[in-house]
């Protein structure tokens, strides 16, 4: 790795995220993890690392500012991002990435782009950033964590198989609204299971 330029972006990711700390730990713990992850699948560690800094680079932004920079870069808004706004982050935080960070590499693009939602036939990249979001270290809220960072180092198609299922129930449970891509995300991951 360039750690020249790794520090660099690091102190660029930090001073961004100043005002939220937990955040700020969240992203470094979501390098590291993706770094590891593509150590153990053979995945490219800096680009890995890369995408799981600026994953949440655009997570601060205010909701109706995601609204507004979506549209006026045609940055497509499904309905249920239009109810949930929160989940622009991604989307933006590919355009931030490239903007602000200089990121021109589009698997890292890409995986910061599909890191809430996943995508049917990810790459390998997304799926490490997907995973690497959800069983970081300082996560803790899913029951079934200590399975899914299991999984995750030995079976990460199951491991996002397990992630989607757990977090469709959720929305289900708490009447939020599914993105549909989630769905489409869990329906590939249970298909390439089965087979």
């Amino acid at each position: 790795m360039d750690n020249e330029y790794i520090e660099r972006l690091r102190k660029q990711v930090k001073k961004a995220l100043k005002m939220d700390k937990k955040r700020y730990r969240h992203t470094l713990g979501v390098a590291d993890t993706a770094a590891c992850l593509a150590m153990r699948y053979g995945a490219d560690v800096e680009k890995a690392y890369i995408a799981g800094l600026l994953h949440d680079c655009a997570k601060c932004v205010p909701d109706d500012i995601k609204i507004k920079e979506c549209q006026e870069h045609g940055i497509e808004i499904t309905e249920s991002e239009a109810v949930g706004p929160y989940l622009l982050h991604a989307k933006l935080g590919a355009l931030y990435a490239r903007i602000y960070y200089g990121i021109e590499d589009e698997e890292i693009l890409s995986a910061i782009r599909f890191h809430t939602t996943g995508r049917a036939n990810m790459t390998e990249l997304e799926e490490i950033v997907f995973i690497a979001d959800y069983i970081e270290p300082y996560r803790n809220q899913a029951s079934d964590l200590n399975v899914v960072r299991a999984e995750s180092f030995t079976d990460i198609r199951k491991a996002i198989l397990t992630v989607t299922f757990d977090t469709l129930e959720y929305l289900k449970r708490k009447g939020k609204a599914i993105d549909p891509v989630t769905v489409e995300t869990y329906e590939f991951y249970k298909d390439t299971q089965n087979n």
